[in-house]
């Protein structure tokens, strides 16, 4: 099967992007290197093409009720104009999928969802269908950029004349001239970093991609998904697939902040709510390094040779210069401090978990 590409495929050949295949996807990994466009984000900006993303849309007089009961966060309580994080979950409270929901009307929602879990989330959402609401796959008729970092506002601000700190972080404005193009920028970010995502017609991707790489000079690189990634793990922020799947709650994740369990029904709710009631088995920790080593995902963790559990993900921090991972491990060992073994290559790596070790841009 051939690989889809992005509307931006030609600019990441123009920079020198290393494309790889990216869940079916041809997508830079880097352009000039990792490490580079990382801290990139961290002290200028970043411009990432995100258009794999999936979106879809939910419209109709129901809109709102289907997706109270679909959704794990409290969609009752937003504003027009408001974006929430959110999880779909199965029956048995593992996750379907992590989104965000863009909220334009109680009749009109948009989910930006996982790209390599577009058409699950629609079987998904149609399996659950509800009279008076209606669903559409949106995917194709979005490309989407990501400007990340410190001085992202200042460099989008000089595309438009719309007043971006209007947009407080999540919310959207629909109606943001850039370049010439009607964009639809929101301010939500996956990197640790202020930032905004620019939502626009395929067509209309490459003058709006360069316009800003134009007005940003030096102060802007293009930066791949590798560098997403290394910047969302150091921030500690989840990745579908690791830190939550459908056989691990967002409660074992330690992501109860979006799951409300005083709201009526919801898919999943009895689970979680008998997980939250009754202590869960398992949970997710930081830990960092002492041994030399690097911990990846899917490495085993060990306390006095027995596996209590396995790494999610894990990196050599670039901002923070330590080897630092999540785990998802038995919740007796939960203990800041404790000492634990990430089992490298066959051997026992010493490690202890820590707490609030990651990057926070308000702290670092």
């Amino acid at each position: 099967m051939s690989l889809k590409k992005t509307p931006l495929y030609d600019v990441h050949l123009k920079y020198k992007g290393k494309i790889v295949d990216y869940g079916g996807w041809e997508l830079p990994v880097q352009y000039e290197g990792i490490k580079k466009e990382h801290n990139m984000v961290r002290e200028k900006a970043g411009l990432f093409d995100v258009s794999h993303m999936g979106e879809i849309e939910v419209t109709g007089e129901n809109a709102s009720q289907f997706l109270q009961y679909l959704l794990t966060n409290d969609i009752s309580k937003m504003s027009d104009n408001q974006i929430i994080y959110s999880f779909m979950c199965y029956p048995h409270g593992g996750v379907v999928d992590d989104l965000l929901v863009y909220k334009y009307s109680n009749t009109h929602y948009l989910l930006v969802v996982n790209a390599a879990n577009v058409d699950k989330d629609r079987e998904w959402l149609e399996d659950n269908l509800i009279e008076g609401v209606e669903i559409k796959n949106l995917s194709d008729d979005y490309a989407l950029i990501a400007i990340q970092g410190p001085l992202a506002e200042d460099i989008l601000q000089k595309t438009t004349t719309a007043d971006l700190q209007a947009i407080k972080p999540f919310t959207f404005n629909q109606a943001v001239n850039i370049a010439g193009k009607n964009c639809l920028v929101s301010r939500t970010g996956y990197t640790g970093e202020d930032g905004f995502e620019i939502y626009l017609a395929p067509d209309d991707a490459i003058l709006v991609w360069e316009d800003i790489m134009q007005k940003g000079g030096e102060d802007i690189k293009p930066a791949g998904l590798g560098a997403r990634d290394s910047l969302r793990l150091e921030a500690k922020l989840p990745l579908y697939g690791q830190e939550i799947t459908a056989d691990i709650t967002p409660l074992e994740a330690k992501l109860g902040f979006a799951v409300k369990l005083d709201k009526d029904d919801f898919i999943g709710k009895a689970v979680l709510l008998k997980q939250k009631e009754n202590n869960i088995a398992r949970t997710l920790v930081e830990f960092e390094m002492i041994g030399k080593g690097i911990p990846r995902s899917q490495y085993e963790v060990a306390k006095d040779g027995e596996i209590i559990g396995l790494v999610t993900s894990g990196l050599l921090a670039p901002t923070l210069q330590k080897n630092l991972g999540l785990a998802l491990i038995k919740k007796e060992f939960d203990k800041v401090g404790e000492p634990i073994e990430i089992i490298i290559r066959g051997k026992s790596v010493n490690a202890r978990i820590v707490e609030n070790s990651f990057y926070n841009r308000k702290k670092n």
